[in-house]
């Protein structure tokens, strides 16, 4: 009687939510792990569809570019129109090119590009394995022998690894260059002087964390995404919990590398 009343409580409900969440935190990390693991060892081995990698090169890197672009350029451009006029008037105007130029391939570029992916890209990597999931596609894969990982993951994780480094550099450029349109016009800096001190701004040790942090971000984004679709259940409700979760869970974890980023390599 007593265990049925402590069952019936508030608190316990709270506390079975609780545990529940962290029993669904601590398998989903097991499963991003697993099927990680499994992918490179694919990757490692050349086991890699040639035709399927360039299609979903050409989804992750071509058909994201617009947003990840307007994204990356608007930030840069809003940024820069508040702090250019402020600088010049205190005499700094020759660092407005360095300190976007360092927003923009040190965090913003990198972080903007992240979220893009993950809106547009990642969420569609979700819904898409979920689906087939739902409707025992991907068992049918595995009856015809196919090995679901090699099939489905390779290809999408791997196109990731390749083009979220190009799609960093593209927005990046775009960034900077709209960075120095929007101080031309918010405050008479020529462009002279925010390209020079663009150049001052840029380390070689940046672009080259840029460039890692974007493989990694690339993988991370698609293999989350991957995951929480290949392991939806549930019909139409399931695809759409799977979604959810793999935009969540891509979020946090770029967020969580780039903190780590910033403390191995900045700190």
């Amino acid at each position: 009687m007593n265990t049925l009343a402590i069952k019936g409580t508030i608190t316990y409900a709270i506390f079975r939510q609780i545990r529940q969440q962290f029993v669904a935190l601590v398998t989903t990390i097991g499963d991003i792990v697993k099927y990680g693991c499994q992918t490179i060892k694919h990757i490692a081995k050349g086991h890699v569809n040639k035709k399927a990698l360039i299609e979903q090169c050409a989804r992750f890197g071509v058909s994201s570019l617009p947003i990840t672009l307007s994204i990356v350029g608007m930030s840069s451009i809003i940024v820069s129109m508040q702090v250019a006029g402020e600088m010049v008037k205190q005499g700094a105007g020759n660092f407005v090119g360095l300190l976007v130029a360092m927003l923009i391939v040190r965090e913003d570029g990198i972080i903007m590009s992240g979220f893009a992916i993950i809106s547009m890209i990642g969420s569609s990597l979700a819904s898409e394995l979920a689906t087939m999931r739902v409707t025992e596609q991907i068992d049918a894969i595995k009856v015809l022998k196919v090995n679901p990982v090699e099939y489905l993951f390779v290809p999408r994780v791997f196109s990731g690894v390749l083009m979220m480094p190009m799609v960093l550099v593209v927005a990046s450029v775009i960034g900077i260059i709209g960075g120095g349109i929007a101080a031309h016009l918010a405050s008479g800096l020529s462009y002279k002087a925010y390209f020079d001190s663009v150049w001052r701004g840029l380390y070689l040790k940046d672009m080259n964390v840029a460039l890692l942090k974007a493989v990694v971000f690339g993988f991370s984004i698609a293999l989350v995404s991957c995951t929480c679709g290949y392991k939806a259940s549930g019909g139409a409700k399931g695809v759409g919990e799977a979604t959810t979760k793999a935009v969540v869970w891509s979020f946090v974890t770029i967020v969580i590398w780039d903190l780590v980023f910033s403390i191995i390599f900045f700190f």
